[in-house]
């Protein structure tokens, strides 16, 4: 697929630059950890007792958590391939050779 493609589909391209990938899991990370005490500070401020309850917000502040571990891991993964000159879209060994691995 053509990056011309690729824009048109709407997919998102990971960068092949180690460093620019570094900076996104790092700014990513810093993003999760917002998330992680934004969950915390929401269940804190539950009160049952007096009907104060904020599920709705705790389950989107999940779900963003959630998506950001997948995003660094993505990014994190595109690292190592890059590492180890691992082409993204070229097939394995034994694919082309018939066996799986």
């Amino acid at each position: 697929m053509t990056p011309a493609e690729e824009s048109k589909s709407g997919e998102k391209r990971l960068s092949d630059d180690i460093n620019v990938l570094e900076a996104e899991v790092a700014q990513l990370t810093m993003e999760l950890e917002r998330t992680k005490l934004a969950v915390r500070e929401m269940m804190a401020a539950e009160d049952p007792k007096n009907g104060v309850f904020h599920h709705e917000e705790i389950f989107r502040l999940q779900q963003d958590k959630l998506r950001l571990e997948v995003e660094i891991q993505f990014r994190t993964n595109k690292i190592n391939r890059i590492n180890l000159g691992i082409s993204d879209m070229e097939p394995s060994e034994g694919l082309t050779n018939g066996f799986l691995f």
